[in-house]
């Protein structure tokens, strides 16, 4: 049972717990839960617990919202490797969250990102390219990074691509 072997201290366990109450399956949803199980395998260095920490912060879920602790993770969990977390810290750049809006810097997270496999990070470079979101806009780059980020399994790439037929 999960919720022993969290209890045990079994780090992967807690992990575990965390996303079911991140995500309701098979217990109630409940984001002060998930932050509390997230915890402690982010402090021993799961870069996924990590991640998941940041992005609750991010959206204030399981208390307030916090940019500065949300970045903080998930430069934590970049430094253990993280593909996702280098993405969302592209987001943070791209929207302004937290920090100085900066599309420079939004590319560059998710170019590593997307260097890494990160389907999403294909998709947002689509979007900077087909926008002209910090350089100019090229319709071309942006049919290939939403193609790569389709055919990595983002379906709203797919989406992409269709309205970029008609341009």
């Amino acid at each position: 049972m999960v919720s022993k072997a969290a209890a045990a201290g079994n780090t992967d366990a807690m992990y575990n717990l965390g996303v079911l109450y991140r995500d309701g399956k098979g217990v109630a949803q409940d984001y002060d839960k998930a932050r509390e199980w997230y915890q402690k395998p982010a402090e021993a260095g799961n870069r996924e617990a990590m991640n998941n920490l940041g992005w609750l912060y991010e959206h204030g879920l399981g208390g307030a919202q916090d940019y500065d602790k949300a970045r903080d993770w998930f430069q934590k969990a970049v430094d253990a490797g993280s593909p996702d977390a280098m993405n969302n810290l592209g987001l943070l750049y791209e929207h302004g969250k937290g920090v100085a809006q900066d599309y420079d810097k939004a590319r560059e997270w998710y170019q590593k990102a997307a260097d890494a496999g990160n389907a999403e990070a294909m998709y947002y470079l689509g979007g900077l390219y087909e926008y002209g979101k910090g350089f100019a806009q090229d319709y071309d780059k942006a049919r290939e990074w939403y193609q790569k980020a389709a055919n990595g399994g983002n379906r709203d790439a797919k989406q992409a691509l269709e309205r970029l037929r008609q341009k």
